[in-house]
């Protein structure tokens, strides 16, 4: 294993913990922010995207949270990966050179099980692999993690919304423990998520993207979180979003992405916004909770 899963002392995960609690004494160093910290496909300014080194990075970093995307295979496997190819993290050109445009959908799971997840990011990381959902979520589970999964192009995928909840119902992901403070289901499709509701409306969900403020309600019938880009937020509308409550009874919150730098960290934790999706979860945690 490349990553530094050893790392993931009991201390890292209480540090995790105590990230989860709003900050209260900015004297002792603390923002006045209660914004979790979410690691974008795992610690991916460390480790290669969506792979279990970056998981077992953004543990060692202490960080609780962690994004993954998920798409399916030619033979109807979920693997964790954010573009709908497999060329640009992937040595899939070398491996299968007359197979562009090399889609995820067009390739079996034991083939993509052959590529090359790693070196384009670093010699140190040769050999990474594409997970699988499953291999993925063993490995959040092993690090005590919680999980924002975004089901990617469920246009491209009929049915994958059923075959997630399956799969994450068959790991144990649907249970009261992770239900209630573990899993996040999202996506840019309002009709995915509405789907999503309806199969499993116990299940906390996120549309993707910023709907107008007068839209606001509709889409509270089934999504828990609105997630917009941070170019698209404003601490009014953060408090509109607020002023709702989602399907079950809570007031509605929000998850800005991609947040990658300290100044742009402290903004939008100043709007008020719920977590902070980051590719440096160390830059922004250290941002939002130490001056």
């Amino acid at each position: 294993m490349h990553a530094r899963t050893a790392a993931v002392t009991s201390t890292a995960l209480l540090g995790a913990v105590a990230l989860l609690l709003p900050a209260h004494d900015a004297r002792a160093g603390i923002a006045a922010t209660h914004a979790v910290v979410v690691a974008h496909r795992g610690a991916s300014s460390l480790a290669p995207e969506n792979t279990l080194d970056a998981v077992d990075e953004a543990a060692a970093l202490g960080i609780a949270w962690v994004e993954n995307d998920v798409q399916r295979t030619k033979d109807d496997e979920l693997v964790v990966i954010h573009d709908d190819n497999l060329r640009r993290t992937t040595n899939v050109e070398e491996v299968f050179p007359d197979r562009a445009p090399w889609k995820v959908r067009d390739f079996t799971a034991a083939e993509i099980s052959r590529l090359d997840a790693g070196s384009w990011f670093g010699a140190t990381y040769a050999g990474a692999r594409v997970p699988t959902l499953k291999q993925y979520m063993e490995r959040v589970e092993h690090n005590h993690q919680k999980l924002l999964l975004e089901i990617k192009n469920p246009e491209l995928y009929p049915g994958i919304e059923q075959q997630t909840l399956k799969l994450l119902s068959n790991e144990g992901w649907l249970d009261r423990r992770h239900l209630s403070s573990r899993l996040i289901v999202q996506t840019f499709s309002a009709d995915c998520l509405r789907t999503v509701h309806e199969l499993r409306p116990e299940v906390r969900t996120g549309l993707l993207g910023a709907p107008a403020k007068a839209d606001l309600a509709r889409y509270s019938v089934f999504a828990d979180l609105i997630n917009p880009s941070h170019t698209a937020v404003s601490r009014g509308y953060v408090d509109a979003v607020h002023a709702l409550k989602g399907p079950h009874g809570t007031p509605m919150r929000v998850f800005v992405w991609t947040v990658d730098d300290a100044a742009t960290a402290r903004a939008v934790a100043g709007y008020g916004v719920d977590g902070v999706i980051t590719n440096k979860p160390d830059v922004v945690r250290r941002a939002l909770y130490w001056f």
